[in-house]
């Protein structure tokens, strides 16, 4: 491994910007801790600061995550008037409660969920602007329907064309509204964010086919951590959330993370060796809990020993169809298991993967094609066809998701050739330390410093 190791404030000790080249692994063979997890910290965080830190006193999140989107909520919050410290691996917040700061411009970088999540709370402001120094990303990602929901509830809203920069002023009032389901699970939760600060509440009424919904239980296992009552159909169609309900917690603890470990079981599957990981929970509301339903399905050899999972890898897989919808953030690291598996592998009803941080059907067909597999796509399907030898010897593009990132990463270490991923840095989106991970169980990567990009 080529090292880099100037002094920097990163915490995998690379550069600001970096290209990497994978090379091929032997096996992977280790003991990892999964990572906090990114919905639950930034959810957390938020429900932290909206605890009013004069009647309730500070709330302590225990192990918060190290990502650029963990960053972003604790440099938008601050903005915002909480007070933030962080202390090992927890953060100390003195929330502002029912009132954050109005008059004041936040820029939450890429962080799609945590722009949303503050756009719902900024209903509660005279006055705040959403910004971006992403504009080919998150400036985008389309934001109109909870725009539309936020309108509908009072507040005066301006943008471009439903993308940012986007001014929210309000007061707004409670009552019943609806919003829209059909892109995202996000705009419901930024909405119930906000419900219980409102002294009516909020009767939600999700239209159109309705994605995602185990994000949106997170949700409502965060606003329950903090004490607050609400109540919902079984399809979360309706959700009900009485108003005049002050948050309250004084230690909440961040589980580990579904998402990133998805990467790391589906590494551990596609190569020979052993690889335990630890730190996630057996009923996690996470969806993407399901990838270790789905590695089985495909052949992989995985055992779960309380909140340790147990991947004994290299045994042959074989194609799946399924339904991606439910973990959407781990279908691009099971597109690595496809990648291996014999036989065609489709992820059905995932459009929602094209309004990521890159369009994760056509751009992950790309990606795929460069490195010889056969893929195909549909407006909401991905299908992929499995083969036993992957060459490499190909420099593929990142696109500044680190989703993609993952998928590409482990892939490079099952091909016969080294392969370069730019752009590699954006990992620290979710996963700071996935490389360093890796590198724990067996795998060897070159780090590339280049300009910004």
């Amino acid at each position: 491994m080529t090292a880099l190791h100037p002094p920097h404030a990163h915490a995998d000790g690379l550069p600001d910007t970096f290209d990497v080249r994978v090379h091929p692994a032997r096996e992977l063979r280790g003991t990892l801790r999964a990572q906090p997890s990114k919905n639950y910290t930034t959810r957390f965080l938020l429900a932290a600061a909206l605890t009013e830190s004069s009647s309730n006193g500070p709330v302590r999140v225990v192990g918060v995550a190290r990502s650029e989107d963990a960053a972003a909520m604790l440099r938008c919050l601050k903005d915002w008037g909480a007070g933030v410290e962080l202390v090992g691996e927890d953060a100390v917040i003195r929330g502002f409660g029912a009132a954050p700061a109005s008059g004041v411009t936040l820029n939450p970088g890429n962080a799609g969920a945590v722009a949303r999540f503050l756009m719902g709370v900024s209903g509660l402001t005279t006055g705040t602007t959403f910004v971006t120094d992403y504009p080919d990303s998150l400036g985008k990602r389309p934001q109109g329907d909870l725009l539309e929901a936020l309108e509908r509830l009072g507040a005066q809203v301006s943008s471009d064309g439903g993308r940012l920069p986007i001014a929210i002023s309000g007061p707004v009032r409670g009552g019943m509204v609806e919003v829209s389901a059909e892109k995202s699970s996000q705009y419901t939760s930024a909405l119930l964010f906000l419900a219980p600060l409102l002294p009516e509440g909020l009767e939600l009424r999700l239209t159109g086919d309705i994605k995602s919904h185990a994000p949106l239980r997170q949700t409502l296992d965060t606003l329950a951590a903090f004490g607050i009552r609400a109540s919902s159909s079984d399809d979360l169609s309706r959700i009900r959330v009485p108003g005049g309900q002050p948050y309250r917690a004084e230690r909440v603890m961040v589980p580990g993370d579904y998402p990133g470990s998805a990467a790391i079981l589906a590494a551990a599957a596609i190569l020979p060796g052993e690889v335990r990981l630890g730190n996630l929970r057996e009923n996690d509301l996470q969806g993407e809990r399901e990838a270790v339903a789905v590695l089985r399905e495909m052949g992989a050899d995985i055992e779960r020993t309380g909140d340790s999972l147990t991947v004994r890898g290299g045994e042959p897989l074989r194609a799946v169809t399924r339904d991606g919808d439910g973990f959407t953030d781990a279908v691009q690291a099971l597109c690595a298991a496809a990648a291996c598996a014999q036989g065609t592998t489709t992820w059905e009803n995932v459009f929602t993967l094209r309004l990521k941080e890159c369009d994760r059907i056509s751009d992950t067909r790309r990606e795929l094609e460069k490195l010889g597999l056969s893929v195909s796509e549909t407006e909401s399907s991905l299908s992929i066809t499995g083969t036993s030898s992957l060459a490499g010897d190909v420099v593929v593009s990142g696109h500044g998701d680190h989703r993609m990132i993952m998928l590409l990463t482990l892939l490079g270490l099952r091909a016969e050739r080294s392969i370069t991923i730019t752009g590699a840095h954006h990992i620290r989106k979710s996963y700071p330390l996935f490389f360093r991970h890796l590198e724990t169980l067996g795998a060897e990567f070159e780090y590339l410093k280049t300009d910004a990009r």
